[in-house]
């Protein structure tokens, strides 16, 4: 990564605005494709914008990463310029809490069935990859240099707390307001799902914008892996269509994050 680039911000400021002027200001009965339309200029002015300042590798105080929390503000302010362009606000990206009750049931089925699963396949992986050397290449880097077969209670300190805090608000907030609320949204009007699984949409739309999500993760580090996030972004999506709601794919986004830190946390020395 690099520090010296300062015409980052001014190429993706210009970027951003080039998407904007490009969107269509056809409100929330602009036609499925001018939905679609308004998807594909958004994502382009994203991955643009992201590729740009997720080099900005520098740590400020009270900030941490810069080029994340520049991402995160990209995220955020999508939404809004698509919405403003086209006449409509955050609720109808599913900004909102409601339906509190089916957001909580969904919520607790997903991470009921998830969490358990990921910490089984974590411990498993790790025991396939880091007892054989053609393998280890698959894992973090490091990480099998702390990994023991056992388990051990997690030391949580200030910093994991920190850690949840970013989690939810620079993390998981804004990348569901954006290819959940925002994008998917869009993509649902162009590509109305056939098919729908307790209430939520199981087509095109929710593949694309996994996609989506998944190919966004690319630039930071360049790691194929990053690509399994299509998995998640499939789940998330299943949720807010399901609902209409990004809050229970908010939190299921986050706590997925946070399961990670904490099995990593009882697995690696």
């Amino acid at each position: 990564m690099t520090t010296d680039r300062p015409d980052v911000p001014l190429a993706s400021a210009r970027a951003l605005g080039a998407a904007s002027e490009a969107i269509t200001p056809g409100g929330p009965d602009g036609g499925a494709g001018a939905a679609g339309r308004d998807a594909l200029y958004a994502y382009l002015a994203i991955a643009v914008l992201v590729s740009a300042v997720v080099r900005i590798d520098v740590t400020l105080p009270g900030i941490g990463h810069l080029g994340s929390a520049l991402v995160a503000v990209v995220l955020l302010y999508t939404p809004v310029v698509v919405g403003w362009r086209r006449g409509e606000d955050l609720v109808q990206y599913g900004f909102h809490a409601q339906p509190i009750g089916k957001n909580l049931w969904i919520l607790a089925i997903v991470l009921g069935v998830i969490l358990p699963l990921f910490a089984a396949g974590y411990v498993g992986f790790y025991e396939i990859v880091c007892d054989s050397p053609s393998l280890r290449a698959l894992a973090p880097p490091g990480a099998c240099l702390g990994w023991r077969g056992d388990w051990h209670l997690p030391h949580l300190t200030g910093s994991f707390l920190e850690f949840c805090a970013v989690q939810v608000v620079v993390v998981a907030l804004p990348e569901e307001l954006c290819f959940r609320g925002c994008l998917l949204g869009l993509l649902e009007r162009r590509f109305p799902p056939r098919r729908r699984l307790l209430g939520g949409g199981v087509g095109l739309a929710l593949v694309l914008s996994a996609a989506a999500f998944a190919l966004i993760h690319l630039p930071k580090q360049g790691d194929p892996r990053a690509l399994a996030t299509f998995f998640p972004g499939l789940l998330f999506g299943w949720m807010r269509s399901a609902t209409g709601s990004i809050a229970g794919s908010v939190a299921a986004h986050a706590a997925s994050n946070i399961w990670v830190r904490t099995l990593d946390l009882t697995f690696l020395r």
